[in-house]
């Protein structure tokens, strides 16, 4: 099968199409011919050398989501057939033309979807569901602060706002992506620059009170901000770090606020819990993209062979949404 590898740590030129053995699934497992695939910050990291895969994933093909069909089963595989339409999260290899998985860690895809779209929203989804609606409890009437909102988890979680009856008020550099994300339901937005400048529009919009909920996708400077714009009782979820893996915080405020802050990711967690959260996405998150409550965001559809280009439009920091490979 074709494969997109890194053959070195380095930028996106050492990206490059190879050969390798089609994958056999073993017991509980199913191999899913890929049909697209998208990128994420994890994908760069672990080009450059700076994000090794987990055990069992390949240590050199990148694709942390994937959609496609069940093409082979493994013994005592049984919710699953060949043919099935299906998508999900892994650990690494999706950037190929198949990739084996536990037959549990998959959804089928919402009805009608195409594979380019649904390979748009597990990692970006299932982010933004699971920290702010599972670990962070966000309610109906609550307000959500959104950060890099223009992104493809940023975009998701400003539609789950909506979705479960939340406000919510979303941050970026760029005041084209603050004007696109209103369109997916953003309540407020406030163009921000070196970390700094949001806790103010923050009082202002939510009446003095504070954001109930907020995603943290950049850490350093945001982080030690969000604890000065949080409500009393908030919750605050550190997802990312491209802001900076270290922040100096006022320890007084979280006390005094009783905020909770929670660090949480998806890539490193055990199989019963990257289980749990395929479970998720087929319980919560389909339900929602077949009415039409969610929308995948893509900015743009590149072939496989085209990897590194997609790779260097996401360093470009000027997509919306999400940048898919179709394989």
């Amino acid at each position: 099968m074709r494969a997109v590898a890194i053959a070195r740590p380095g930028g996106p030129e050492v990206l490059t199409v190879t050969e390798r053995p089609l994958p056999e699934p073993g017991p509980g497992q199913v191999r899913v011919r890929v049909r697209a695939t998208a990128v994420n910050r994890a994908d760069l990291l672990q080009r450059m050398g700076l994000y090794p895969a987990p055990a069992g994933a390949p240590a050199d093909v990148p694709g942390l989501e994937l959609a496609g069909e069940i093409d082979a089963t493994g013994d005592g595989v049984s919710e699953l057939a060949p043919g099935d339409r299906v998508f999900g999260l892994c650990g690494g290899g999706a950037y190929a033309e198949a990739v084996v998985l536990h037959a549990r860690e998959l959804a089928r895809m919402p009805a009608g979807m195409s594979f380019t779209d649904a390979a748009a929203i597990p990692e970006a989804f299932l982010t933004a569901w699971d920290a702010m609606v599972e670990q962070a409890g966000l309610k109906a009437g609550e307000w959500a602060l959104i950060h890099a909102v223009g992104s493809g988890v940023g975009t998701a979680a400003t539609q789950i706002a909506r979705a479960v009856g939340a406000r919510s008020i979303g941050t970026s550099r760029t005041p084209d992506k603050l004007g696109r994300a209103r369109a997916h339901g953003l309540d407020e937005g406030v163009l921000v620059a070196g970390g700094a400048g949001f806790a103010e529009a923050v009082a202002h919009a939510t009446g003095g009170r504070g954001a109930d909920v907020v995603l943290d996708l950049l850490g350093g400077r945001y982080l030690a901000e969000a604890l000065a714009c949080v409500a009393p009782r908030g919750r605050v979820v550190l997802v990312g770090l491209l802001a900076g893996a270290r922040a100096e915080l006022d320890l007084r405020a979280v006390l005094s606020k009783r905020v909770r802050v929670i660090g949480t990711v998806l890539r490193a967690r055990p199989l019963e819990e990257k289980i749990a959260a395929a479970q998720q996405l087929a319980r919560h998150l389909v339900p929602l993209f077949e009415r039409r409550a969610l929308v995948p965001v893509v900015d743009r559809v590149l072939p496989l062979a085209r990897a590194a280009d997609a790779h260097a439009l996401i360093e470009s920091n000027t997509t919306f949404g999400k940048v898919v490979l179709e394989v």
